[in-house]
């Protein structure tokens, strides 16, 4: 049994504080939605703080399984945010507290409210649906408090009144206008009055309308609509300066019964959902198979079934002795011929007729049960969304380190609605039947899914994700962007640089140069099937690379302009990637079997060998500088390119980690570049000659790791 410890109490505490002030304001924001959809039919319908408040109840019900959710990822977004901006993350890790066991109490909290939520929805929000749909309906059938606005004609039960203007002290309404229709649309009827007065009867069931000076205008039914056409409707017209109209008004307010919609989709728990869909499933299917029995033993041509043997005889008599239709109709009477195309024709019609209405019948039962099916899944998956939301939230929260409601709440709702647009889109085309209902009903949850376990990851190990250097520099290493090498003059130099060793690097990163394997070839698309099946490590690029990077690294500390000037123009080499996508075997093997992905990944091989064709071309333009820049530092020194015996075996220590021997095998006759040339050192030092073992002190970031 797990026992709670004091660092768990600790971060429960915090998360507790948090997840239920969270909760709240998220279930208010909810309610303010929904009724903000909903207020034209609650306005000016004179309705009650009872019913209001019933309506209130039953909507935050209705609303809590989608607020909490979004409680969780704001709670645990806060909550690991305000800790890693306290240094109450860094403490526990460097207690050696991983941040695993960090988000494990939280963890086992949200774990059973996953399915607190689910019963939630099966339970107790079903009820709350069937009470809230019912007294939605209520409301909207409710006659209208006598509120009449101004400028607007107000539609009401079989008339509109149009007010221009009225006071609300005396109650009186000027120019008004009724648009009658309780006798039918052709006996309507048009009142125009100076000013009117409305009230209510005693036991607010009609409504009494009080008129002066005005006219009355009313259509006189005809049968004779032709007479309408041409020369008008007519009508009856009176003039009055006082008339009173009375007029059904029931303005009490009757609730409907709840039992009346227990049949939608929501206020079904999971049990009576599976019962339904598998019987609308068998519904369906045995109505197919009725009406394709039905349809296709219906008689067009009123000649008789024929069998499937006598039907086979048919068509094998017609295949050896083809007949022309046409000359069988030119053989028939005329007489007989148009009857029969009557006939046939309105069989089919007939035919036609009855096709639409079973097909409708069968959409309709379809329609009805994907809304069903719909319902089945969001009850699962808006249960598990809590998990998914507490894995971004909680590695988001550690690796943004800031609390308060400012950043992380602008997260929590970004990311909420993301989550929401592509849950809707999904709910909406598996409903309609664009997409496969289990496709569409959890696409949110496999893109939520992968992200969590990925933000999760990364916080673990503490690694820079949202950081905008390390952005910037994924993005151009993916698409093999040129990066401008910066080499500014340091300041201080506590180490000159070794001009024998750098001397001798260059050589070696000359030679590599001009034996790279294939240089010419770099242009040229590479072979699909030795990308991605023939996986070799790219040796001379690599090498190139730690050996330019080394030389860079200790011409660094160089005072000489023109020394630095060149190392500006090195280019940084990308040695992975222009040979193989990676370096597993398998994954290249994947990546060629999906092709549209594989030609994606072929494509972007191409672009890193146009790359490092260019940055090949470029390292010896800048080489060919260097070369004379150290010619004209030291013009008394001859070239060191005699000197094979010390490159091979310098080569050799680059590749080994080893100390080069090629400096000690060299005869005594022959002196060193330092004890020529004692004066060279533009720093002034008077150090001693080392002997060229010069090993790069860092790799470069690019030769640290393949590239992916």
């Amino acid at each position: 049994m797990y026992k709670l410890k004091r660092l768990d109490t600790f971060i429960l505490g915090k998360f507790l504080q948090l997840f239920v002030g969270a909760f709240f304001i998220c279930l208010f924001v909810f309610v303010m939605q929904f009724m903000w959809r909903y207020v034209d039919d609650l306005v000016g319908k004179g309705l009650t703080a009872t019913v209001l408040g019933k309506f209130m109840w039953y909507v935050s019900v209705s609303l809590v399984p989608t607020s909490l959710p979004l409680a969780v990822l704001l709670a645990s977004l806060i909550t690991f945010g305000n800790m890693g901006e306290n240094l109450e993350l860094l403490s526990m890790k460097a207690a050696g507290v991983p941040l695993v066991r960090i988000m494990r109490p939280i963890f086992l909290l949200v774990l059973p409210l996953t399915f607190v939520v689910y019963y939630f929805q099966n339970n107790i929000a079903t009820d709350a649906q069937k009470s809230l749909r019912s007294l939605l309906v209520s409301i909207k059938i409710s006659q209208p408090a006598v509120e009449i606005p101004e400028g607007v004609f107000y539609g009401m039960k079989n008339f509109n009144l149009y007010v221009e203007k009225k006071n609300a002290e005396t109650g009186m309404l000027y120019h008004t206008i009724i648009y009658k229709v309780d006798q039918g649309f052709d006996r309507a009827q048009i009142v125009l009055a100076d000013s009117a007065r409305i009230e209510l009867t005693a036991d607010k069931m009609h409504m009494r309308l009080t008129l002066w000076d005005g006219e009355q205008f009313q259509n006189l039914k005809s049968d004779n609509m032709t007479v309408f056409k041409s020369q008008g409707v007519p009508y009856d017209r009176e003039t009055f300066n006082y008339k009173q109209l009375i007029f059904d008004f029931d303005s009490n307010f009757n609730e409907l019964e709840a039992n009346q919609f227990a049949d939608i989709p929501q206020a079904k728990d999971m049990r009576e959902l599976n019962h339904y869909v598998d019987s609308v499933n068998h519904l369906i299917d045995s109505s197919a198979v009725a009406y394709f029995n039905g349809i296709s033993t219906v008689q067009v041509y009123g000649a008789k079934p024929l069998s499937r043997k006598d039907s086979l005889a048919v068509v094998r008599n017609f295949e050896q002795h083809p007949v022309s239709f046409d000359k069988l109709l030119k053989k028939w009477n005329e007489d007989k011929l148009i009857p029969a195309r009557q006939i046939a024709v309105a069989r089919l019609q007939s035919l036609s007729s009855q096709y639409d209405w079973q097909s409708e019948t069968v959409e309709d039962q379809i329609w009805y049960l994907r809304r069903h099916e719909v319902e089945w899944h969001q009850r699962i998956t808006l249960s598990l969304a809590c998990l998914l939301f507490f894995f971004i939230g909680a590695p988001l929260g550690a690796i943004i380190r800031k609390g308060g409601l400012g950043l992380p709440t602008v997260v929590s709702v970004l990311i909420f609605i993301f989550y929401y647009v592509v849950n809707t889109s999904g709910m909406k085309m598996a409903r309609d039947g664009n997409i496969n209902m289990v496709l569409g009903m959890w696409m949110s949850s496999m893109i939520l899914a992968p992200a969590g376990a990925y933000l999760t990851f990364m916080a673990n190990r503490d690694a820079v994700v949202f950081n905008r250097d390390v952005v910037m520099e994924r993005f151009r290493k993916f698409f093999a962007l040129r990066i401008k090498r910066h080499v500014f003059r340091k300041e201080v130099i506590l180490t000159p640089p070794d001009w024998d060793a750098d001397r001798r690097l260059a050589v070696a990163v000359r030679r590599d140069l001009e034996a790279y394997p294939g240089k010419n070839r770099l242009w040229l698309p590479p072979n699909y099937f030795t990308l991605f099946f023939r996986h070799r490590p790219d040796e001379t690029a690599k090498r190139l690379a730690n050996n330019v990077e080394a030389l860079v690294e200790d011409l660094n500390n160089s005072t000489s302009p023109q020394i630095l000037s060149v190392l500006g123009d090195m280019p940084v080499l990308y040695e992975s990637g222009t040979r193989s996508p990676f370096a597993h075997r398998r994954v290249n093997w994947v990546l060629a079997v999906l092709f549209p992905l594989g030609l994606v990944v072929w494509l972007r091989v191409w672009r890193f060998r146009f790359r490092l064709a260019r940055d090949l071309r470029q390292l010896r333009k800048a080489l060919n500088r260097l070369d004379e820049a150290f010619a004209e530092m030291f013009p008394e020194v001859e070239p060191i390119s005699a000197h094979e015996e010390l490159i091979s075996a310098h080569a050799e220590s680059q590749d080994g980690d080893a100390q080069p021997e090629g400096h000690d095998a060299e005869p005594n006759t022959r002196a060193t570049f330092a004890e020529r040339c004692p004066d060279a050192e533009p720093q002034g030092h008077d150090a001693e000659a080392k002997a060229p073992n010069f090993q790069p002190k860092s790799p470069t970031p690019q030769s640290a790791e393949d590239d992916k």
